[in-house]
């Protein structure tokens, strides 16, 4: 128990420290350690501003753990920094001294208990609270200060040189006139100043640090600040507006700010995004000029006000739409990077744009031939145009054996209609005669029927069964590939035949819906192919994925599971340990216990495929989640899968560097993913598996760099895994 006690206990400081270090970064929507270690440095060069804002960051974690508030919040900073900013606002306005200290105190407390409401309030609306908490607390403390005649007024700035002088000697002094001195347009030494007086540094060098580090950071994020100021900049001196305010208050913070969050960290950077961010700085300069003469009544700065105001209103209003728009995309997961929300979404775009929420397989057991697709020739047309005629063809392409006059003669016939996904049965119609060969029958046009509710606006139909055929009642649950009819000729149809269609509403007669199948196997004419969210073709020979038990038990990851690797890297020697856990959405991912490294995946029952990687990219587990990037379960020789890798997880960093600079606009940089069903030594018994895959990379479309691997899986799952980088072999066995 003690053991376990102390477990928690490191895990508890561990995330109170990264907490800590986050909400310096968080002020910039980061999580970059670097970056945060960077602008702790910087709001230390006024050491007494520094001291009370890392202060009011400890006791605000420090009372948040202690209350017992969700500690991965806190590790992430999000609490922290509105209380980072009180404490440096604190720091830089009044005289240091315990009085002082005291108040910080009481407002990082303030400051949490704001930020816990914000949450609750706005974050109701799935909006973040931003820098309101901050806003608030030091609103709030500064005029009760005015009461508080213990407290001084900091003098600190009034004599410059001769603080500095005291600090650092004439040395200082000279950097610090150096620094004053140099040759910078007015504009962009007010951009600089700007971005230091986000933390209360009313300094360039403040800013020149910040601006370096937002660039390491962010190469969007980085642009985005220079768009947003420099958009400011110019509608001041178009509109004739009083660019004073600029050069004294440093409230440019607010338009970078802006264009931060609105051009590329809450929305995806594109070029819409950026369009954007000039339409909305306007508004946050006319907020600004407005806000500052209210409050000026009151002898309290705007602080940050106008950038909360318009992007929280922003993002409200963009929940009202009532269509989707190629334009401007909202996130669903938070990368805590421009970059990073940029590539997934390009990547997600990709590879599951026709994820739908329900997954529908082929409606049948073995091989079927589609004989009429969409727009068909004879029927499905005009509202019923997207539907599927099947039945069974032999190799002669013929659907019958003998002379066909029978119905019993069609190899379709009498064959099991399955489920195509779970639901509940709506609708059944049977006790329809089937019909002779060459008959129709128009009273009853569908024939014997079955409609099965998947989702809500989400039904599928299936007609033409035999007659008594039907094994299902109406509201009935049903799972996918249950058995729940037969195939026959009832209805409409000369001749026997599957009729399956997905519909929006309930009734036999309904409208078609475009809906794909989820996977499923096509027959070439030399070897086999895999479709994904596709609508089959006329004439194209289909199947359902037949999962390979080998490959099931081999990429069966479920949480809990240790797996244990014996590596060899260009002949050293070393063992990796991977467990598979499940994250705080549910979402299962492997961790490396000893690089951290976590990998991300999902698993349907017939495909098996990452989604996102985080940590080392030179572990084991970087080039397994490279290998098995996406994996379908059945095994059918010499089939093939492609799909796209996110570039930041493939590309080194200094070819992202220029990468990042045009993604909004321009992606020159493409990872492409690969995998061959190389040989299996038994299609009937299986033992052993092989597959080869590879991922390789492109520049302006040209061939750059390959990784090739391989992979060998008997009953006992993955047993081999073998890696080829450049110079790098790796032979890895699974000795779990």
């Amino acid at each position: 128990m003690k053991k376990v006690a102390d477990l928690v206990r490191n895990s508890n400081l561990e995330l109170f420290f990264s907490g800590v270090l986050n909400s310096y970064s968080q002020v910039f929507f980061s999580d970059n350690k670097l970056f945060s270690a960077t602008l702790l440095i910087v709001t230390f060069i006024d050491p007494f501003a520094g001291f009370y804002g890392l202060v009011s960051v400890l006791f605000t974690n420090g009372t948040g753990l202690r209350l017992g508030f969700n500690k991965y919040v806190i590790a992430k900073g999000i609490y922290g920094f509105n209380s980072l900013l009180v404490g440096l606002g604190l720091g830089i306005y009044f005289a240091p001294g315990w009085h002082l200290l005291l108040i910080v105190i009481l407002a990082s407390i303030l400051t949490l208990f704001l930020s816990i409401a914000a949450e609750g309030v706005i974050g109701k609306y799935a909006l973040p609270y931003l820098s309101v908490p901050f806003i608030i607390s030091i609103w709030i403390v500064t005029l009760a200060t005015r009461e508080l005649t213990a407290l001084g007024v900091s003098q600190r700035g009034v004599y410059t040189l001769n603080e500095l002088y005291q600090i650092g000697g004439s040395t200082l002094v000279w950097i610090y006139e150096s620094w004053r001195q140099i040759g910078l347009s007015p504009s962009l030494r007010v951009y600089f100043i700007s971005l230091g007086a986000i933390f209360f540094q009313y300094n360039l060098l403040s800013g020149v640090i910040i601006a370096g580090g937002l660039l390491y950071y962010s190469r969007i994020a980085f642009t985005l600040s220079l768009l947003g100021f420099y958009s400011a900049f110019f509608f001041y001196e178009i509109v004739g507006a009083n660019l004073d305010e600029l050069n004294y208050s440093y409230i440019g913070f607010n338009y970078i700010l802006t264009s931060i969050a609105v051009g590329g960290f809450f929305i995806i950077p594109t070029l819409s995004s950026y369009l954007c961010v000039i339409c909305m700085i306007p508004l946050v300069a006319l907020l600004t000029i407005s806000l500052s003469s209210v409050f000026a009544v009151l002898y309290l700065p705007v602080y940050s006000l106008p950038f909360n105001i318009i992007v929280l209103l922003f993002l409200y209003v963009l929940k009202f739409r009532t269509r989707n728009t190629n334009q401007l995309h909202t996130l669903f997961y938070q990368y805590n990077s421009p970059e990073r929300n940029l590539y997934a979404f390009r990547n997600a775009s990709e590879r599951f744009a026709h994820l739908f929420d329900v997954q529908v397989w082929l409606p049948f057991f073995g091989e079927w031939t589609v004989t009429q697709a969409y727009d068909g020739e004879h029927t499905h047309k005009g509202e019923w145009r997207h539907a599927l005629d099947f039945e069974i063809l032999d190799e002669e392409g013929r659907s019958y054996r003998g002379e066909g006059d029978k119905c019993s003669d069609y190899y379709c016939f009498d064959k099991a209609v399955l489920a195509p996904a779970d639901g509940t049965i709506e609708e059944v119609t049977d006790g329809i005669e089937d019909n002779n060969i060459g008959d129709v029958n128009l009273v009853h046009n569908w024939g014997n029927t079955i409609i099965i509710q998947h989702a809500d606006g989400l039904y599928s139909k299936l007609s033409h069964l035999k007659e008594n055929s039907v094994t299902v009642k109406k509201g009935e649950k049903v799972k996918q590939g249950q058995t729940i009819a037969k195939c026959g000729n009832s209805g409409r149809s000369p001749v026997p035949h599957l009729h399956y269609q997905l519909q929006a509403t309930p009734w036999i007669g309904s409208k078609t819906i475009e809906y794909p199948v989820s996977h499923y196997i096509l027959k070439r004419e030399k070897g086999f192919g895999f479709k994904s969210f596709d609508i089959p073709e006329k004439g194209e020979r289909i199947r359902n994925v037949e999962v390979n038990t080998l490959m099931k038990n081999a990429f069966d990851l479920v949480p809990g599971r240790k797996i244990r690797i014996d590596e060899n890297r260009n002949g050293k020697k070393s063992s990796a340990d991977w467990e598979v856990e499940i994250s705080l959405y549910n979402k299962p991912y492997i961790v490396c216990k000893d690089t951290g490294s976590k990998a991300w995946f999902e698993n349907d029952g017939t495909v098996w495929y990452f989604t996102h990687f985080e940590g080392d990219k030179s572990s084991l587990l970087y080039y397994f989640y490279l290998a098995v990037y996406k994996v379908q379960q059945g095994f059918y020789q010499d089939i093939s899968l492609k799909d796209n890798f996110p570039v930041n997880l493939i590309f080194p960093k200094t070819m992202l560097f220029f990468q990042d600079m045009v993604a909004p606009f321009f992606i020159f940089l493409k990872a492409g993913y690969r995998i061959n069903y190389f040989y299996i030594d038994s299609t009937l018994s299986p033992e052993k598996i092989k597959l080869k895959s590879e991922a390789v990379s492109f520049v302006f479309g040209k061939y750059s760099d390959s990784k090739q691997f391989e992979l060998e899986i008997d009953r006992k799952g993955i047993r081999v895994f073998k890696v080829k980088d450049g110079k790098t072999e790796i032979d890895a066995v699974w000795v779990e």
